[in-house]
């Protein structure tokens, strides 16, 4: 199976729902990278230390998010291009600074991945953490497995683990009985976020750790596996079935990342625990405090299926930058395993000499270098998709590229002050 050669029918004629269905899981794959391992810190700390206060910061991070991914799947369905090929416009001395921090960012993705999976396995088997990094490895054998299968049987298992990490989620929030009222509450901006220093740091952690710059690449790639008309007429139509597509499946994504913030208020916040701030205190403390340890068995079973679903969708990213920017192409197993062993021998040697709390540390640091990348897929993307000589009758119309650039802009303020912060403060 390849990327670039998938051609997956769509009927020319039909009813909306039948339509929607041959181009329902681009979104999916992409919904992934929104609810992987990396982004349960910050909502963690959130829920346990301001309660459902930051439910409107998830909320913004997902309309943002929202925004960039239609963008992403036009510029792959109008120009035939994945964002990655697009940068060959640059010059030599430009795209390969460029593909090396491309490639920085999958390491540092695949790395989030390493630790949450390993967690997971030491959680739920008691297996230590240095073996189930290893472990981890391993999972080359299901994508190979996959491969032979075809497209939709990869977009199948995806969605299967998005359901798994769904359903969990939804039991943890049965099982905490929030308070229905202040949760909704949450959903309405409040000046605290911005006057309030430590809830400042925490909401831009959120949002920084949301709208992550592989899934930009990755869907402008995926798109192309449908087998649209190439004329105006069918690039419309494509456009429109592939944004309600990743507008449906990041609901998935925003329904999750709410429910762990819900699930740490209503479980740790109310009850004095304000100091949790990492998945290994989640779990522990989950079956005292809700009296079932079918608590901590189902947030360890959604941790394992975000690894393994974001581990698949990050190795499609390595081989579409890799083709995209230098057109160079290996089995993918190959560049699976090469990118695999480049996360896992740090996660290895700071889990023998650090322990937890180091790998911990390390899942923190692999989402400040994504930040630190997102300015160089966002940009882009947005100029790329504002040129008529690109877009053509699909150029953004002028509202939506003050809008976008606002957000590029935003983004890329939000991600230094999150950097500085990190580093220096």
């Amino acid at each position: 199976m390849n990327i670039s050669t998938a051609h997956i029918p769509v009927p020319e004629t039909g009813s909306f729902f039948r339509k929607l269905l041959a181009f329902s899981g681009p979104g999916y794959l992409v919904a992934v990278g929104y609810m992987d391992p990396g982004n349960w810190a910050t909502d963690l700390a959130g829920g346990a230390q301001f309660g459902y206060a930051l439910l409107f910061v998830i909320l913004l991070s997902n309309i943002i998010a929202m925004i960039l991914q239609h963008l992403a799947a036009k510029l792959g369905i109008v120009t035939g291009k994945d964002l990655a090929q697009m940068h060959k416009e640059y010059p030599a001395y430009v795209r390969i600074p460029l593909w090396i921090a491309a490639e920085i960012m999958i390491i540092a993705c695949d790395l989030a991945e390493v630790i949450g999976s390993a967690i997971a396995l030491n959680l739920l088997f008691g297996i230590p953490m240095v073996i189930g990094i290893v472990v981890t490895a391993l999972d080359v054998l299901l994508l190979l497995a996959l491969q032979n299968k075809g497209f939709r049987w990869l977009e199948a298992l995806v969605i299967t683990l998005i359901a798994t990490i769904f359903v969990s989620f939804g039991i943890e929030v049965f099982l905490a009985q929030p308070e229905v009222v202040a949760l909704l509450g949450g959903f309405i901006p409040s000046a605290s976020i911005v006057t309030n220093p430590a809830m400042l740091y925490i909401a831009l952690g959120i949002l920084g750790a949301t709208v992550m710059p592989h899934n930009l690449f990755l869907h402008s790639a995926v798109v192309k596996t449908r087998g649209y008309t190439r004329d105006p007429k069918g690039q419309k139509e494509a456009i429109f079935f592939s944004t309600i597509d990743s507008t449906i499946a990041l609901s998935f994504a925003f329904f999750v990342n709410a429910a762990i913030l819900i699930v740490s208020a209503s479980v740790f916040h109310f009850s004095g625990h304000t100091d949790v701030s990492d998945i290994n205190d989640a779990h522990r403390l989950l079956a005292p405090l809700l009296g079932t340890s079918l608590a901590s068995i189902v947030f360890a079973i959604a941790l394992l299926a975000s690894g393994q679903n974001s581990t698949l969708t990050g190795t499609m990213t390595g081989q579409i930058i890799m083709e995209g920017f230098l057109d160079i192409k290996i089995p993918a197993w190959m560049r699976r395993l090469a990118t695999r062993l480049l996360a896992i021998v740090p996660a290895v040697l700071v889990s023998i000499l650090f322990g937890a709390e180091g790998t911990g540390k390390l899942l923190v640091l692999s989402q400040v270098v994504l930040s630190i990348q997102l300015p160089f897929a966002v940009i882009p993307l947005v100029m790329f998709t504002s040129r008529r000589k690109h877009m053509g009758e699909f150029v953004n119309a002028p509202w939506l590229t003050a809008v976008t650039s606002l957000i590029a802009v935003f983004l890329v303020a939000l991600n230094s002050w999150l950097i500085w912060s990190t580093f220096f403060s």
